[in-house]
C-alpha cells in the first residue's frame, strides 16, 4: 500500500474518525462508498486501537466503556455474561442494514488469529465453533478475533448469496471475474458492503492465520500458502487434507486476496453438510485452542 503522508497525531486520528477505513485497493488513500456506516481506522496495534475503538463504539451505544490492557495482561470482560469478551467492533453493514461485528477475544499483543464464519447464508453450522469461543470462559495466550456472521442478510435467508444475490467469497479483487449464476461475483471487485467491511478490518488487523469456515466439502485446503500450519489444521480437526480449487481457478475469494497482499496465512476449512452439535459447540472450539497453544482460563 502507499505510504501515509504523517500529520501532527491529533488532527491525524480526528481526520479519521470522521472519514473512516482506509483504501478499497492498492494505491493512494480514497473515499470508499460508506452508505451511512461508521467505521474507524483506529492506528494502534495493527491498526486496531483497542482503547479507542471500544469507547467510541460504547459512547455510541450509550453503554459503560471498555479500556482493555495493552500487551499480554489479563484482559478485562467487555460484556459480563461474554467474559471472553475483551473488545466488540462493528465493522459495517450488510445490504439489508445488518452489523457485521467482530469479536475479540483472549490477549492482545498475542498472536493474532481470525476466524470467519457464514460467508454464506446457507452454511450456518460453523457459526457455532465461532460463537462458543466468544459465550465461553477467559482465553488465555492467543489474540483472537471472531467474525460469526459475515453475510447476516444471507443467513437470515439461509442463502448463499448476500441480498443482491452476490457471492461474497467471488468478490474479492483478487483474480476477479465476471461470474454469474450461484457464483454471482457482482458487478465490479469488492462491489459489495459487507467485502469492504471485511477488507477495511483485514489492512487493519492484518492477522497472522485467518481461517474460513465453510460447508460441505470436507476437508481442509493444504494446497495453500502455509501448508505446514494447514496440514496441522486438517489432523488437529480431524478433518481430511484436501485441494480446493474451484475446478480450476477460484477467482475472487478471501483467502486468495489475503495470501496474496498479507503476510499472514489464510485457509480454508469445510465441514459436511450436517455436522453435530457437539462437534460444532464443543469439539471444534477445543481442537482449534489447543492447535493455536491458547487455553481457557
Amino acid at each position: 500500500m502507499a505510504a501515509v503522508p504523517r500529520a501532527p497525531r491529533r488532527r491525524r486520528q480526528q481526520r479519521q474518525l470522521e472519514r473512516g477505513a482506509g483504501p478499497l485497493g492498492a494505491g493512494p488513500r480514497r473515499h470508499g462508498r460508506r452508505g451511512g456506516d461508521l467505521h474507524l481506522r483506529l492506528p494502534h496495534l495493527g491498526g486496531v486501537r483497542p482503547r479507542a475503538g471500544a469507547l467510541v463504539l460504547a459512547l455510541l451505544a450509550g453503554s459503560a466503556s471498555l479500556v482493555p490492557p495493552a500487551g499480554g495482561a489479563a484482559p478485562t470482560a467487555y460484556e459480563p455474561r461474554r467474559p471472553a469478551v475483551v473488545e466488540r467492533l462493528v465493522l459495517g453493514h450488510s445490504v439489508r442494514g445488518r452489523p457485521i461485528t467482530a469479536w475479540r477475544l483472549g490477549q492482545p499483543g498475542e498472536r493474532r488469529v481470525l476466524l470467519v464464519s457464514t460467508m454464506h447464508g446457507n452454511e450456518p453450522h460453523t457459526r457455532q465453533i465461532l460463537t462458543s469461543l466468544r459465550d465461553g470462559a477467559p482465553i488465555r495466550g492467543v489474540d483472537l478475533w471472531v467474525i460469526p456472521d459475515y453475510n447476516p442478510d444471507g443467513l437470515r435467508q439461509r442463502t448463499r448469496r448476500n441480498a443482491r444475490g452476490v457471492d461474497l467469497n467471488r468478490n474479492y479483487p483478487y483474480r476477479w471475474a465476471d461470474l454469474d449464476g450461484t457464483y454471482e461475483s457482482g458487478r465490479a471487485p469488492a462491489s459489495e458492503p459487507e467485502t469492504r467491511a471485511v477488507m477495511r478490518f483485514l489492512r487493519d488487523v492484518r492477522p497472522r492465520r485467518l481461517i474460513s469456515f465453510h460447508q460441505p466439502l470436507v476437508g481442509v485446503d493444504t494446497d495453500t500458502k502455509d501448508r505446514h500450519f494447514a496440514r496441522r489444521l486438517a489432523r488437529a480437526l480431524r478433518l481430511p487434507r484436501t485441494t480446493l480449487d474451484c475446478g480450476g481457478i477460484c477467482h475472487g475469494t478471501m483467502t486468495g486476496w489475503f495470501n496474496a497482499r498479507f503476510r499472514g496465512a489464510a485457509v480454508t476449512v469445510e465441514y459436511g453438510a450436517h455436522p453435530s452439535r457437539h462437534r460444532m459447540a464443543v469439539e471444534a472450539p477445543r481442537q482449534l485452542l489447543r492447535l493455536l497453544g491458547a487455553r481457557r482460563s
